[in-house]
């Protein structure tokens, strides 16, 4: 084992950024281009990723730190082929910064045309952003008429990498803007004509302030479902997992999904963003946004949670819940404590969860299944298939029992989409995997087309997966229903939350012995527990207390899959 000092890549021409959130902590392990902090500037933000993997041994950098390149931020005990290479040159120091800059710049088909003398038309094309290609227009920050000054941001663009602004090279008013949302957009491309503009700034500088702003792209804050996907690395790397898409009817832990502009705005007028709805593209705060929220504040109208925990007024509006702020209290005046900061996927799941149990009305039908039979052919089914390797567990017989019950009971296998509802004509399961980071749940696909060791192969594979931290976004969407399997733990009931956009959600608890009358006697019998909440906006309590009861049936004979 070797300690390795990490350090702060190339993040292009800042002199120094604050450090605004921490990644990991010491005692974590890390893989190589695993993010470990996030720094932001004026222009962006970004996540600074590790050169090696290993085991985090010290953090060199606390919030508020500034750091530059070549900074030392964590020192790693390297491990595997990383320890191997220690040898190797750390990243390029900060001495080598203004090189890579002049490097850079002659190649970047950033610099307009020079104007008139006496003030005329600029086109103004896309600088060099580093290995980007086909990145989408996110966001227009201004619009034709609008008087510009120099690196002012004209509009937003995103990549499944980082997002980023890109500013004008010179000033004047905006003659026409040649992108639109949604457009694709590549270095070179012309963008928007300034015209009147102001004699635009000597090469040199322009080079080495364009690149700078558009290179640090501002790391894009991730999604539900999709919480377990790798960190996104600096833009200096070549080739990154992709994160997963911002869901705008999620509540983003971390950043919020803004851009660095708007955030910095925030900041001026004390406005904090997490309680502030974004109107754009994708869920994205806007300008507009702060603004409006700043009105509501002053005006009353609004109150913010730092604001105090003064009680909402008798009879409110409904709007926001009308609830209390959350208590803010010093524990440690009682006694001892320890702090512990939250995982990334317990963050990221408890605000579904929350939104989830808010917006959808839960109602759960309890219910027992008599699996006596279906539990003994387990077993024999495994002892056969003993060299096979593959474990056959109650839960793979479940899905396939739920398939069952889905095509005939189609409303569950649906979801709401506005004012309509959308069938699904596939079967894809999902189920609770617990893990040392927390709760996720992979999905299982065409669970239809799949037989019983199928199945318990499958969900073998994906739930080692998801120990092991490697679940994509992919293995995580896309479900018809979900199932959360309590049984080998204990407990007789729960009410399990629904995982939006599902309408249903299966619970199963601890099967036990229970003495049962067949007409002539008490015989002992296996039943499992079912628990099934549904959301009643989309499924009655009739429809749902059949499903139950079909279930129930199938698990108690499995011949009924059959028919």
């Amino acid at each position: 084992m070797a300690l390795v000092n990490i350090q702060v890549p190339d993040i292009g021409d800042f002199d120094e950024v604050g450090v605004i959130e921490l990644l990991v902590k010491v005692g974590d392990t890390v893989k190589a281009e695993q993010s470990l902090i996030t720094v932001e500037s004026d222009k962006a933000s970004m996540e600074i990723p590790s050169s090696h993997a290993g085991v985090v041994k010290e953090l060199k950098v606390q919030l508020g730190d500034k750091v530059k390149q070549g900074s030392v931020i964590a020192v790693l005990e390297a491990t595997g082929e990383a320890a191997a290479s220690d040898e190797k040159p750390a990243p390029a120091p900060a001495a080598q910064a203004p090189a890579a800059i002049e490097t850079q710049a002659p190649a970047a088909p950033a610099a307009p045309a020079a104007p008139a003398a006496g003030g005329g038309a600029v086109e103004v094309r896309v600088p060099d952003i580093g290995d980007f290609k086909d990145v989408a227009v996110i966001e227009l920050l201004v619009q034709p008429g609008d008087a510009v000054k120099v690196e002012q941001s004209l509009f937003t663009v995103e990549s499944d990498k980082a997002s980023m602004e890109i500013p004008s090279p010179a000033a004047g008013v905006l003659k026409e803007l040649k992108v639109k949302i949604g457009d694709k957009i590549n270095v070179g491309d012309l963008v928007a004509v300034l015209e009147g503009a102001a004699a635009a700034p000597a090469a040199g500088p322009a080079q080495a302030s364009t690149p700078a702003a558009a290179s640090a792209p501002a790391a894009a804050a991730p999604v539900a479902a999709q919480a377990s996907a790798p960190a996104p690395a600096a833009a200096t790397a070549t080739a990154t997992a992709p994160v997963p898409a911002h869901q705008p009817s999620t509540p983003t832990p971390g950043l919020p999904h803004a851009s660095p502009s708007v955030r910095k705005f925030a900041r001026e007028l004390g406005v904090p963003l997490a309680e502030v709805k974004g109107t754009g593209i994708k869920g994205r705060i806007t300008q507009d946004d702060v603004a409006a929220f700043t009105r509501q504040v002053m005006s009353g109208a609004l109150q913010t949670q730092a604001q105090g925990s003064e009680a909402p007024a008798a009879g409110g509006s409904g709007v926001g819940l009308d609830l209390l702020p959350w208590p803010k209290v010093d524990f440690a005046k009682f006694g001892p404590v320890e702090r512990k900061e939250l995982s990334r996927i317990k963050k990221i799941s408890g605000a579904n969860l929350s939104r989830n149990w808010v917006m959808i009305p839960h109602v759960t039908n309890n219910d027992e299944a008599d699996i006596t039979e279906l539990e003994a052919f387990r077993v024999s089914t495994n002892k056969e298939n003993e060299k096979s390797g593959v474990k056959v567990t109650m839960l793979a017989f479940v899905i396939k029992a739920v398939v069952a019950a889905l095509k005939k009971f189609p409303e569950f296998n649906a979801s709401l989409d506005g004012d309509a509802l959308v069938y699904k004509q596939y079967f894809h399961i999902g189920f609770a995997a617990d893990t040392p980071n927390g709760l996720v749940v992979p999905v299982l696909k065409d669970a239809d087309k799949k037989g019983i060791l199928q199945i318990s192969a499958e969900m073998a594979e994906l739930a080692k997966k998801a120990r092991d931290g490697k679940l994509g976004a992919a293995d995580m969407q896309g479900g018809s229903m979900s199932i959360s399997s309590l049984g080998g733990i204990g407990g007789t009931h729960f009410t399990p939350i629904i995982n939006a956009p599902e309408v249903a959600i299966l619970g199963l608890s601890k099967s036990q012995m229970k003495p049962v009358w067949d007409g002539q006697q008490f015989v002992p019998r296996l039943t499992l527990p079912l628990s099934l909440s549904y959301d009643h906006r989309v499924i009655d309590g009739a429809s749902a207390a059949r499903f139950n009861a079909y279930l129930g049936q199938v698990l108690a004979d499995y011949r009924r899959i059959l028919l």
